[in-house]
């Protein structure tokens, strides 16, 4: 429920709840950015003394994989920082194209979501 008398606001009582999943969420995705970074450094440490082989494509898609996986989580996390952002200034859960608050629901699934359900719609058509 809405405390602040603004419909297009959400209340600190919901922006607390929205800050705690997404502060979860954040450090498990800095978790896993770690582990990748750390797999590749050793790789790339134990690659450089390794006989070519035929496992060295194996390890090639292993890092390029892991490469890709450090990129993604590395999007995520600034998502997530914004979103954090957005709390602070009270201006979470807005759609930035209609304005209008994005879904509880929505919200919980995908936190740093910045489009409603409609809007995101809207933009694939």
């Amino acid at each position: 429920m809405n405390t602040t008398g603004n419909k297009n606001q959400y209340s600190d009582e919901d922006l607390k709840e929205f800050k705690a999943i997404i502060e979860e969420k954040l450090a498990k995705a800095r978790e896993q950015l770690a582990y990748c970074e750390s797999v590749l450094k050793e790789q790339a440490e134990n690659g450089e003394n390794k006989l070519k082989s035929l496992d060295d494509s194996a390890i090639a898609m292993e890092a390029e994989n892991l490469s890709r996986m450090a990129s993604r989580t590395d999007k995520f996390i600034s998502h997530l920082e914004k979103a954090l952002k957005r709390i602070e200034q009270k201006t979470y859960g807005l759609c930035r194209l209609t304005g209008k608050l994005i879904s509880k629901e929505r919200l919980k699934a995908v936190p740093h979501a910045t489009l409603s359900i409609e809007a995101k719609q809207m933009q694939g058509k």
